[in-house]
């Protein structure tokens, strides 16, 4: 697995070990709890590897051109590694109220079969090749896709823990 995604994988699996339902459910008013948070990324990731199988059905890249405010957003995130606060989720990637359980069982296997998906279509379509939009951030190739994953699932990685120490006992 590529070491960016395994140090997710990592964090994420570390950031729940031992949450009780209690406190995956807890949260303060307006935002997501735990377990919601751990959902949106798991969405995030199943949603990034249907849009991989549609690229590798396609059988070519489905990149758009990238504008200039994308090439800022991407300098942003994937060049300084800083995910603004505030953004909204697209709908797609809004927690839906999945089983818990299923989500913290998956969300490990569903980032191994994320890296696997991006490692076919960088194998097949070439490292420097812009594979797909992301969308917020447009094109991105195979290495910025895993670093978007990265630095995103980090920023809510530390959302998880400031909720578990917020959490009442």
């Amino acid at each position: 697995m590529d070491s960016r995604l395994e140090r997710l994988r990592q964090a994420l699996a570390g950031a729940v070990a031992g949450m009780s339902n209690q406190q995956l459910g807890w949260h303060p008013p307006g935002k997501w709890c735990a377990a919601e948070v751990l959902e949106h990324l798991y969405l995030t990731y199943t949603g990034t590897i249907k849009g991989f199988q549609r690229l590798l059905e396609a059988g070519k890249p489905l990149a758009a051109r990238t504008t200039l405010a994308q090439r800022w957003r991407v300098l942003v995130v994937v060049g300084l590694r800083y995910l603004p606060n505030g953004r909204k989720a697209p709908p797609v990637a809004e927690p839906r109220g999945l089983l818990r359980e299923k989500v913290q069982a998956e969300v490990g296997a569903k980032i191994a079969a994320m890296d696997e998906i991006i490692e076919q279509c960088e194998t097949r379509f070439g490292r420097r090749t812009k594979l797909l939009d992301h969308p917020i951030l447009g094109p991105l190739t195979a290495a910025q896709w895993r670093t978007f994953h990265l630095v995103h699932g980090l920023h809510h990685e530390k959302q998880i823990q400031r909720l578990r120490r917020d959490a009442p006992d």
